[in-house]
């Protein structure tokens, strides 16, 4: 006899559910949270979804279990003041220049307020010791407005748990509390990675994707520069649902066309940097093997927040993180040298890249990715500020006839597009191991584990007599932990793909808000395109190897590797 509870007079089953409010929202009931992800533990913090149980006590669905035969009630005259009197001093406790916010239409407290019916506030003046914050506009990626903080714990339980980094936590106590690096620092001076992923949680306005679309339309409408723009395969998966596509729906054709009208000069897709990343991390990879150094994997090097994080926590294995460019990086570095030599552009050139990714702001600044006051890439703007670009301009999106980049860097391969999912750059990298080593590709790749939402995969597939070991992991405390068993010797890999999103870049801080079939679905999306790709493999890509006869001949260290500076 399976088990079940009675909600509101409907009889739910359940079986796996790990407490009530999965139960609640099981049976079609839409129960209001503050501080709730599935993915993260339970604090228990907002009250919102407060039940009733028959004996008239109120507990929390977030952290209760369910219990067989359990009669509760979602909807009382109780429990629903209890919810607006929440929401009430919430607001009463908030920044509310709702008008200007950056989470205007898309904040948690506002919907909520809303679906309430509060249109005023209740109790006026009482903002958290009548003290304004300092906005915090520091970091690369994100910017904190503490006076618009409800106390969730959603970005500190985000940072450390996920991210394992704890650049935030609470501080302080009761009225006094506020969520803060240590000692009040700026993030700027705090081991913070720019993942961004506290401000995808963040339900209100208090941590935000730090924008750049200002200086980038002062470039576009700069008759003296030539803007050039490259967009990274999982935008194209993403981007549509801000004007209304299903998720996963590739959109590419559209957002070339659409980036035109905007006034871009040239548009191009970051897969053919992926490619080049492909090429070359593999030299990089069987450069290794053959050596005999074996302690240690080469470790990808795509994600800057994983390289951020190795820095800060473990620079001892910088050494293994791989020489590569991002594909970003890399493409950027042969768009700006194109120009410059076989175009002999005589204007400035503005390197843009649209990302998925938050971290990627931060590549763009670091002293690296600068060549005598030379930067690979000038501008970097998220999916959400490209979208926001098209609907402040008028552009109708889902109506526009989709065109496709422009040349010479027109044709890239499926193995480059699929860099957007966790796997990708492990996938593609093996497509070329394969080709090189043995008679023909290993034809079941996308079987041996590589593929999926998870967030550790570990598998082997064979390789000259013996066989490779390789590990694929998004979300930096899934890293670390996998650090950990390779440091204690308890596993040992060849190859490490590393992202520090879980999910992947398909699931980066810059896209838009979405629930975790969305992300996958978004994956799967990559997947078809890849599929539907005449070209396979990043060797098979002629723009690759015009490149290398041109002009990256005898410059791939100078333009497609980097040495970082501790």
């Amino acid at each position: 006899m399976s088990k079940y509870m009675i909600i509101d007079g409907i009889r739910v089953e359940f079986d796996k559910e790990k407490n009530i409010l999965e139960l609640v929202r099981k049976a079609g009931i839409d129960l209001p949270t503050f501080c709730y992800y599935s993915e993260l533990s339970i604090y228990g913090a907002c009250r919102m979804c407060m039940v009733e149980d028959m004996k008239g006590n109120i507990i929390a669905s977030c952290s209760e279990p369910p219990r067989d035969k359990m009669e509760i009630k979602t909807n009382t005259s109780k429990l629903h003041q209890h919810r607006k009197m929440i929401i009430r001093l919430l607001l009463a406790s908030h920044d509310r220049d709702c008008t200007v916010c950056q989470k205007n239409a898309k904040c948690r407290l506002q919907e909520l307020a809303l679906r309430f019916g509060l249109t005023d506030v209740e109790f006026p003046g009482t903002k958290r010791n009548d003290k304004v914050y300092e906005i915090d506009d520091s970091c690369h990626a994100v910017i904190r407005n503490q006076n618009k903080c409800i106390l969730c714990g959603d970005c500190v339980r985000m940072c450390s748990e996920v991210q394992n980094v704890g650049a935030i936590d609470f501080a302080h106590r009761g009225s006094n509390m506020v969520v803060s690096p240590a000692f009040g620092k700026k993030l700027i001076d705090t081991n913070c990675v720019n993942c961004g992923q506290c401000a995808a949680v963040c339900p209100t306005g208090a941590i935000t994707i730090k924008s750049n679309t200002k200086e980038l339309w002062k470039a576009i409408y700069n008759p003296n520069k030539k803007v050039v723009a490259q967009i990274a395969p999982a935008v194209r998966v993403a981007l549509g649902e801000e004007f209304g596509l299903a998720p996963g729906t590739d959109s590419i054709g559209k957002i070339f066309a659409a980036m035109r009208r905007l006034g871009f000069d040239e548009v191009y897709d970051t897969s053919v940097g992926a490619d080049l990343t492909v090429m070359e991390e593999t030299k990089e990879f069987l450069k290794k093997v053959s050596s005999g150094d074996t302690e240690y994997p080469l470790f990808t090097s795509c994600c800057p927040a994983w390289v951020k994080y190795c820095e800060t926590k473990h620079p001892e294995l910088m050494k293994y993180v791989s020489s590569c460019k991002s594909p970003m990086s890399m493409f950027g570095a042969v768009l700006k040298k194109f120009n410059k030599e076989k175009l002999e552009e005589e204007r400035e050139v503005v390197s843009v890249a649209v990302m998925p990714c938050t971290a990627k702001k931060m590549e763009a600044a670091r002293e690296e990715f600068d060549h005598a006051g030379i930067k690979d890439v000038d501008i970097v703007i998220t999916t959400q500020e490209l979208a926001k670009m098209i609907k402040e301009i008028g552009i109708v999106f889902d109506e526009v006839d989709a065109e496709s980049a422009d040349m010479p860097f027109a044709l890239y391969s499926g193995a480059g597009v699929i860099f957007g999912v966790t796997g990708g750059v492990t996938e593609a990298v093996m497509r070329r191991v394969y080709e090189e080593n043995t008679h023909g590709i290993l034809r079941d790749i996308e079987y041996t584990g590589v593929r999926g939402m998870k967030g550790v995969k570990e598998f082997s597939v064979p390789f000259g007599e013996g066989e490779l070991r390789i590990a694929v992991v998004s979300g930096l405390a899934n890293a670390e932990a996998l650090i950990q068993k390779i440091k204690n010797k308890e596993e040992h890999f060849d190859f490490v793909e590393v992202m520090a999103c879980p999910g992947g870049c398909v699931a980066g801080a810059g896209q838009p808000e979405a629930t975790r079939v969305a992300k996958e679905n978004r994956a799967g999306g990559l997947y078809r395109s890849d599929k539907a790709s005449q070209i396979k493999r990043s060797q098979d890509n002629p723009v690759v190897e015009h490149l290398y006869d041109d002009i990256l001949k005898n410059r791939e260290k100078e333009l497609l590797h980097v040495h970082y500076h501790h």
